[in-house]
């Protein structure tokens, strides 16, 4: 139960990074609040956007869902059941590798880095950790 409630409080943080981000590219935000960095630039260049679609939208999809499992997760009918911890730690896969493809091309592409990226990065990052071993060690369990 405790790494469900970890989830939902890193996918609330997680969703809130990316919320910020993606207001800021559709222009609801004027100016990214960064300090140093380039977080405009990143979010600017053509590698903010994927299949039309700004990036950082992936991400409030992604953390929305987290949010919505682990919650429903912690609901007592579901307390016992192995299935939120298994989507949890897919979704959670899935953000890990999207992430370590976008921090390859800031670092390797555009030679920058946007704090709010890797901030974004270390909480699906915490997020695996949680999910990935809890879904194994039930799945081992069963």
């Amino acid at each position: 139960m405790r790494h469900r409630q970890a989830i939902a409080l890193l996918a609330l943080v997680g969703f809130s990074i990316s919320l910020y981000l993606w207001l800021y590219k559709i222009g609801i935000i004027g100016r990214l609040q960064c300090g140093t960095g380039s977080c405009e630039y990143v979010q600017t260049s053509r590698y903010g956007t994927l299949l039309g679609v700004p990036v950082a939208f992936y991400g409030v999809v992604a953390y929305a869902g987290l949010l919505v499992v682990a919650l429903a997760g912690l609901q007592p009918g579901l307390l016992q059941r192995r299935w939120p911890t298994a989507v949890a730690a897919a979704i959670a896969a899935g953000g890990v590798l999207f992430t370590v493809y976008l921090t390859w091309i800031e670092l390797f592409v555009l030679h920058a880095i946007c704090r709010w990226c890797v901030g974004s990065g270390v909480v699906i990052t915490l997020i695996a950790a949680l999910a990935i071993p809890t879904a194994l060690r039930r799945e081992r369990g069963a």
